[in-house]
């Protein structure tokens, strides 16, 4: 929307765009016409989101913008994602599959999701009734807690906590339960947990690899998970959005391959955060039959279905399974090339497990709030992170910031040496 005082913009019969003299009156041909400003809604709003600003996300990405500074702060990479998968876009737009797919998502590519998790995770889920493509992780997340959250019901979530969760709860009518992961390993209270857990508490959100905190769940994590929710309507939403980068050797643990948990659980995936292209926002979810019955009453009202070519060409680049299995190595080279370009620095880098992010403390640095520090190390030093107090709903600021490795060795090289500078 333009600026309330901004000037506006005509066209004439030919498409030339025929611009005003000054911000009182525009000329067009031998006349002219009052400029109008927008004029302003005539009521107070009740906002549903009272609390809710921009996104941390894109302060942070805006700022970097305006300052030329290097962006290490959204989540997203500075690479292209390989030709062959774009081709396949072109292919399917010219061969004329350009308008609607189904509404749970293209066959091929629910048939590739479904060969993918089966031999990753052992469970098959039912092409029909269990898998939907969606339109970002995002959007599964929203759909899930709106299809299934009642007013008054709470849901449990782990802060640091991912910014769409709590919107989508409250909107929803529910209320978050927000159990802390305490730095600088940030595992999770069982106990805790276990008297969290009442009668109105309807979901649990999970997220592993976790973001910010790039830490990883393991199977006794979910055995603890299974055992509390054993014998409850309790409903898991699994964000696994990162399942493909988890380093070291370890393997993820994933909800899908949890028999119990499973059975009670959506679990959510993007092909963004896999190949490349968080911009074309497609990603999936998995659910038994019952439940996703309930997302897709959600699901056809809310985006109905998802590009169409995109999906065709993603089903194709599937076909080749090492395009994800490589994903863990070719991650975890450039996170030990950030570490290692930070060893000498004044930063003490946090163990990073899994995602593409690396925590890092600056207490030997600046006594300053890590919002203040991020906004200084961005005008500054030129690089941009993200303050994890933002993930917390109080603020609590423990002087960790996240930065973003899904970048070039260039653009890593030159954020380094700008960051061990300071």
């Amino acid at each position: 929307m333009p600026s309330r005082d901004a000037a506006r913009t005509f066209g004439d019969s030919h498409g030339n765009a025929l611009f005003c003299d000054n911000a009182n009156s525009t000329r067009i041909d031998h006349f002219t016409l009052p400029a109008h400003r927008m004029p302003h809604f005539p009521a107070p709003i009740a906002s549903r989101l009272p609390q809710v600003g921009t996104t941390i996300f894109t302060v942070m990405s805006r700022l970097a913008q305006e300052c030329g500074a290097i962006n290490l702060s959204q989540g997203f990479p500075d690479f292209n994602a390989e030709d062959l998968l774009f081709e396949r876009v072109a292919h399917w737009m010219r061969a004329g599959h350009n308008q609607y797919a189904p509404m749970a998502g293209c066959l091929a590519l629910r048939e590739a999701v479904a060969a993918k998790v089966e031999a990753l995770y052992g469970t098959r889920y039912d092409l029909e009734s269990e898998i939907t493509i969606t339109a970002g992780a995002t959007q599964a997340l929203f759909t899930a807690v709106s299809a299934c959250v009642h007013p008054g019901n709470e849901v449990i979530v782990f802060e640091p906590v991912y910014d769409a969760y709590v919107p989508a709860i409250e909107l929803a009518g529910g209320k978050a339960i927000r159990l802390p992961l305490t730095a600088p390993d940030y595992r999770p209270d069982w106990a805790a947990v276990a008297a969290a857990i009442n009668s109105r508490t309807r979901m649990i959100m999970i997220n592993t690899p976790h973001n910010p905190t790039a830490t990883v769940w393991n199977t006794d994590d979910l055995d603890r998970l299974a055992a509390l929710t054993r014998d409850t309507a309790i409903i898991v939403v699994a964000d696994e959005v990162y399942e493909h980068i988890v380093f070291d050797g370890a393997t993820h643990a994933s909800c899908a391959a949890h028999p119990e948990l499973a059975a009670r659980s959506f679990v959510v995936s993007s092909f963004g955060k896999t190949y490349h292209i968080t911009g074309w926002k497609v990603g999936y979810v998995v659910a038994p039959c019952e439940l996703m019955v309930e997302f897709r009453k959600v699901h056809q009202f809310n985006v109905f279905t998802v590009n169409t070519p995109v999906q065709l060409a993603l089903a194709d680049y599937m076909a080749e399974a090492s395009r994800h299995a490589g994903l863990a190595a070719f991650y975890q080279a450039k996170r030990d090339f950030f570490r290692d370009a930070l060893a000498g620095s004044r930063f003490e880098l946090l163990p990073s497990h899994g995602t593409y992010f690396q925590l890092a403390r600056y207490a030997a640095i600046s006594d300053l709030s890590d919002v203040a520090f991020c906004e200084q190390l961005t005008r500054k030093v030129g690089v941009a992170a993200i303050p994890v107090s933002a993930f917390f709903a109080d603020g609590h600021d423990d002087k960790v910031l996240r930065f973003c490795f899904a970048k070039n060795e260039a653009t890593l090289a030159a954020a380094c040496e700008k960051l061990n500078a300071v």
